[in-house]
């Protein structure tokens, strides 16, 4: 399979390769080694074989319980399942229904305000510090093969996840907030889409707005985990040490294994 950042799947969305991104050292991330995924439940044959063809080594289900239970993994064929849920209910409203959204966001700025204390909670809650913590044990035990993760959407918790990830192995924090970001763009035809047509069915803009905010990822949303890490930890390596428990020594292990 060619070098490429997005890959072709055809029942899925947010499909990306972290390979290529450059480390402030001058290495680069090994293509076909780290995946980051939205749902994989709707995969058909064909988009299976695309990530068998990786291959996919390991695949991480970051859901919450009821996500995994409404919508299983299709796996691929040579990967290795683990479910490490960030929250034990899907906090960031992904799998949720418009009619359940609507419920809760009909006041102006519902959508972001939501947002940036799911953020909050995935820097300081214990299921989120035990599902990233055992992700990077995964880590550092793949040799071969690629290690997918994901969520539903594959922008909140998964992004955080890269966030983590990219951090460890030496990216720089500008080209991490790109990745983070890209997440708008490659999934902007579909969500640009669904809200036309909640406005065709009568949603208020006030719903559509919130939705939208919900839907997509904004620089304030990552940049309250970045300033959360900070206040507590001084910066993101003393956060992977101090509460996520990885040592120095188990950070080179894992450039020694993610790059170039």
């Amino acid at each position: 399979m060619a070098n490429q950042r997005l890959l072709p799947i055809k029942n899925g969305y947010n499909f990306r390769d972290l390979g290529g991104y450059p480390t402030a050292d001058g290495h680069q991330i090994k293509w076909h080694r780290l995946i980051r995924t939205g749902s994989l439940a709707r995969l058909d044959q064909n988009d299976l074989t695309v990530l068998d063809n990786i291959p996919i080594s390991l695949d991480i289900d970051l859901r919450a319980p009821d996500e995994v239970k409404k919508d299983p993994d299709r796996v691929p064929s040579q990967a290795k399942y683990y479910h490490l849920p960030v929250f034990e209910a899907d906090e960031t409203d992904a799998s949720h229904s418009d009619e359940e959204i609507a419920a809760q966001m009909q006041q102006p700025g519902n959508g972001y305000h939501h947002m940036i204390d799911v953020y909050h909670r995935m820097t300081t809650t214990p299921s989120a510090k035990q599902a990233y913590q055992k992700l990077f044990n995964l880590l550092l035990n793949n040799e071969h093969g690629a290690l997918l993760f994901h969520c539903t959407a594959g922008k909140d918790r998964t992004g955080m996840a890269a966030y983590l990830i990219l951090s460890a192995l030496g990216v720089e924090q500008k080209i991490i907030m790109e990745d983070y970001l890209l997440t708008n763009t490659v999934t902007q035809d579909f969500r640009n889409h669904w809200l036309q047509d909640m406005r065709n069915h009568g949603a208020s803009e006030e719903l559509v707005t919130n939705r939208a905010a919900l839907a997509s990822v904004a620089p304030d949303y990552l940049n309250t985990a970045i300033k959360n890490i900070i206040q507590t930890y001084g910066n993101v390596n003393q956060y992977l040490n101090n509460y996520l428990d990885i040592t120095p020594a188990e950070i080179k292990d894992l450039r020694k294994l993610y790059l170039d």
